[in-house]
């Protein structure tokens, strides 16, 4: 299994462009918004609901988590805050009763950004080689942020 930071690494190299790197900072955190809104809205068994997993999005998130916490303990913590706000706002957007075309509509113009991103980048995305990398992004990206902040990792 790749480390941490083999996974930064080999994700980096496809992501230099600053043009690119902005792009990836807003899109990915979008898309992982609207990801996380698609797996709230598939119906659950109401036999599998425990407490407050009682939604699709929950799983993912309890799964993605424990791969993050196996990876880099501290970027985990950064990974939390940001999942824990993603349900925050799709239990606001689906009491809104828009999650689902909020979701369609802000996954396609956030991909679209991705492709863009990497045309500019003149490289291919991380996860056509690799479908890992699509959990990967999110830690890129709360890397970053917390390089800005001044975070050890």
């Amino acid at each position: 299994m790749r480390t941490f930071d083999q996974w930064m690494q080999e994700y980096g190299v496809s992501h230099q462009n600053p043009k690119n790197k902005i792009i990836h900072n807003i899109c990915v955190p979008l898309i992982m918004l609207t990801v996380i809104g698609f797996f709230w809205i598939l119906p659950f068994p109401t036999f599998l609901t425990l407490g407050v997993v009682n939604n699709w999005a929950y799983i993912l998130i309890i799964l993605a988590l424990t791969f993050y916490a196996s990876l880099n303990i501290r970027i985990f913590w950064g990974m939390l805050i940001q999942a824990a706000l993603a349900l925050w706002i799709c239990s606001l957007l689906e009491a809104s009763q828009i999650l689902l075309p909020f979701c369609v509509v802000v996954f396609v113009l956030a991909w679209i950004g991705q492709f863009y991103g990497h045309k500019v980048e003149g490289k291919k995305p991380s996860f056509l080689q690799d479908l890992a990398f699509l959990l990967i992004g999110p830690l890129w990206v709360t890397k970053s942020l917390y390089q800005r902040l001044g975070f050890r990792l």
